[in-house]
């Protein structure tokens, strides 16, 4: 089995009772790759999230990530390998800027000097001056508190990010600003990225490949061109609902 493919799921079902919220998953992210999966509440998506994240285990299949099985990972050194970013950010309230993105190098027992080192360097990457770092998150605007999430998951180098509709409570103009400084991060760092959204937009900006869901399946994945042109029924319902 390859372990240079960071995220693999292989037949992957979950089922909580009767109800089965993914069927038959199968698809890969590839280093330095954006994968969105894009399609509507309910459909699946963040339930793909959490079973990357052993967050949930499958029914059925299995969740690959460098590698191993979630299942052989200890899962707490698991998720210090997967940076996470959800729309409510979850910043610790009572933690500074600073201690927040710090967290994690902190707990991997990185000196001093290179976490206040790292911490900079993230801040600059995501747009955001160095005067925050001694704020609280209640002290930031919501753009400036989801730009720290982002460091925050990035803070200890992982290879892959997981990100669940990281900027759907953003403004607008936020909100283009902030997937503007998500591409320039990606292309300098080259994480491999498993993105989740709603947003078609969003999706077809942001993803090299978009994965769509429907009913706990994924139904088409292709490159965001193909999206564009697809005559895949399911594609196609999708782009109709939205115009």
């Amino acid at each position: 089995m390859a372990s240079d493919v960071p995220i693999r799921l292989c037949g992957v079902t979950y089922e909580v009772g009767t109800a089965t919220l993914v069927r038959d998953l199968s698809f890969e992210v590839d280093a330095a790759e954006t994968v969105v999966l894009l399609g509507r509440s309910g459909s699946g998506k963040t339930t793909a999230l959490r079973l990357i994240n052993h967050l949930l285990m499958p029914t059925r299949g299995e969740v690959i990530v460098e590698g191993r099985r979630t299942t052989d990972w200890d899962p707490i050194q698991l998720r210090r390998r997967i940076g996470y970013v959800i729309q409510e950010v979850g910043l610790f309230p009572h933690f500074t800027v600073a201690r927040n993105i710090s967290l994690v190098p902190t707990l991997e027992g990185w000196e001093a000097e290179r976490v206040e080192a790292r911490t900079s360097e993230l801040l600059d990457k995501v747009g955001l001056p160095t005067e925050v770092l001694s704020r609280y998150p209640d002290q930031l605007s919501g753009g400036q508190r989801q730009r720290v999430g982002v460091a925050r998951a990035l803070a200890a180098d992982p290879p892959v990010l997981l990100m669940d509709e990281p900027f759907g409570a953003l403004d607008p103009i936020t909100r283009a600003d902030i997937q503007r400084e998500f591409l320039s991060v990606q292309e300098t760092l080259g994480k491999s990225i498993l993105f989740v959204t709603h947003d078609l937009r969003e999706a077809l900006l942001l993803g090299n490949r978009i994965g769509l869901m429907d009913q706990g399946r994924l139904v088409w994945m292709g490159t965001p061109d193909e999206f564009r042109e697809s005559p895949d029924p399911h594609v196609v319902d999708f782009r109709e609902s939205l115009a």
